[in-house]
């Protein structure tokens, strides 16, 4: 069967080109490797997310080979499944956009032209992006009014919150800094034909019972009319040397199909789109489809930073504050980006954002921290019983997650390992990995200062942990977008340099992340091709 548009994958990237292209009257098909779950299929069943993986494939079945460079230019090399490390990070109709937490943060005018304004830096390979924020504002618009926003001037009110921020917003008026409400893609009254939150407080790595979180399924995908080949693993694009002519997908069966349209769209996540396209090579592309600039796969990106933990316990408390604390479901959200830049011995750094927020309610997460005593001994029985009763009705811990760029640079990208397949026989993509020195840095300068907040507010038992580990639920890069063929792999619209009707709309296309989470900018960027794609369609 033949179709307008065939996109490879539903998340963030894919569902905007679906629901504008749709519903123009386009014939749109879309395949996506997991099941098509709707709000009826959730739950809060922590066993099943925490332990038994209900969203992402198994490793067993479907793992990466992890390469880590050393600073003395070694290299280990892990196998996923036998270190259990996963970077899969929602595997269904909407992708990981089911499972996010929802933080939307806008990146900002400078960091659109990163080498421009803060320098080259060595060993990193920053540039400019090929358009402007304000190219890209009009559609980051779109997505409060279509997927919906809560927060200070978003289309609704912020959500509601715990009436400890009350004490935060204090402190940080002390320190001399600005805190406010973070945004978030949870509707906090009911709008868009979907419900608000109902505060369960499980919403990262959880999907949303009520439909209030701005998945791609939820606000978009089951609001137009396209047509969802779910359980479908896109395993080979076919190519000419101008154009491709069809994608290769496995049914839930193995059974092999094919799709042909007029034009394709790339968006199954990051590293597996570079996977794809390094696996599709033919006699037109011998490094892989689109990858004349032997850029595909390069340049890949996570989010630098890290995290830190704080506790508040009740005997530093009143009891009205104490009971304020305690307020079961309703959120922390507060934010702050005082140094998203910041001087430095003259240096003019590129900073990043503090979003502040309540550990997460998932109380298998919770006891494990309770499992040690003081010693260091493991705790067994009555007495475990009774510290991790005492710590969960005498305290609450406040988190921090730091986010600010990880710079591109040539050892972090991906490549295939023909050793290892999955279940389906293709090579599994193997994932390079090297952290900038500058991440740490500026990860630590963010951190310390989110640390002063903890401690005015009477935090006891500050954590930090800022490293070079990526996080596999943000993750970018490997088909950088650029003007220059020789130096990029797709045009300013997101099509590939190489072929006349291949565009990669996933987070792949940046050749920079700013220091905010990635989503709302790859929804608004999905939505400016989508626009391109009209006026192609037209033509």
């Amino acid at each position: 069967m033949k179709y307008d548009i065939c996109i490879v994958g539903s998340g963030a990237g894919a569902a905007p080109i679906a629901y504008e292209l749709s519903n123009a009257g386009y014939k749109v098909v879309v395949l996506e490797k997991g099941k098509y779950y709707t709000e009826k299929d959730f739950s809060k069943d922590e066993l099943a997310i925490s332990r038994r993986d209900k969203f992402t494939p198994l490793l067993k079945d479907e793992q990466h080979i992890i390469n880590v460079r050393n600073e003395d230019g070694s290299i280990d090399r892990f196998e996923g499944a036998e270190y259990n490390w996963s970077f899969w990070n929602g595997s269904m109709v909407g992708g990981s956009s089911n499972l996010m937490s929802g933080y939307f943060h806008k990146m900002k005018p400078n960091d659109f032209k990163l080498r421009s304004v803060y320098g080259e830096i060595k060993g990193a390979n920053v540039v400019d992006w090929p358009i402007s924020y304000e190219e890209l504002e009009p559609y980051y618009e779109k997505v409060k009014e279509v997927v919906g926003v809560s927060g200070d001037g978003m289309r609704l009110d912020s959500l509601e919150v715990n009436g400890a921020t009350k004490w935060f917003d204090k402190s940080c008026k002390e320190l001399g800094y600005k805190s406010f409400a973070t945004p978030r893609a949870i509707l906090s009254a009911p709008i868009l034909g979907r419900n608000s939150c109902s505060y369960s407080n499980f919403c990262g790595s959880y999907p949303c019972a009520t439909g209030a979180k701005g998945s791609a399924r939820a606000a978009l995908l089951q609001k137009c009319n396209v047509e969802i080949i779910s359980e479908a693993f896109v395993y080979k694009i076919d190519s000419d040397k101008s154009k491709v002519t069809q994608v290769h997908y496995y049914d839930k069966d193995k059974k092999s199909h094919s799709i042909k349209a007029k034009i394709f769209v790339l968006a199954a996540q990051a590293i597996e789109s570079s996977r794809l396209l390094l696996n599709s090579k033919n006699k037109y592309f011998p490094d892989g489809l689109a990858n004349n600039s032997k850029e595909v796969g390069k340049n890949l990106i996570f989010s630098g930073g890290g995290s830190g933990t704080g506790r508040i316990k009740k005997e530093n408390l009143s009891d009205n504050d104490f009971k304020e604390l305690m307020q079961a479901g309703l959120f922390f959200n507060r934010s702050l980006q005082d140094w998203y830049e910041y001087d430095k011995g003259g240096v003019k750094y590129k900073g990043g954002t503090i979003d502040f927020l309540f550990e997460h309610q998932n109380i298998i997460s919770r006891a494990s921290r309770e499992f040690y005593d003081d010693d260091g001994n493991i705790m067994w029985g009555e007495k475990l019983q009774q510290k991790i009763h005492k710590t969960l009705t005498t305290s609450r811990v406040l988190t921090f997650e730091v986010f600010n760029d990880w710079l591109p640079t040539d050892y972090n990208f991906v490549s295939i390992d023909d050793k290892v397949k999955d279940k389906y026989g293709v090579a599994v993509g193997a994932i390079n990995l090297y952290g900038h020195k500058r991440d740490v840095e500026v990860g630590k300068h963010l951190a310390s200062r989110a640390e002063k907040v903890l401690k005015s507010m009477g935090a006891s038992e500050i954590v930090t942990s800022i490293s070079d580990s990526p996080p596999p639920n943000l993750v970018a890069g490997g088909c950088r977008f650029g003007d220059d063929a020789s130096t990029s792999v797709l045009d300013k619209n997101c099509k590939a340099h190489d072929l006349e009707n291949l565009y990669v709309t996933d987070a792949s296309f940046m050749p920079t992340g700013g220091s905010v989470p990635y989503t709302w900018t790859i929804y608004a960027n999905s939505f400016r091709v989508a626009e391109h794609l009209k006026k192609i369609m037209k033509s």
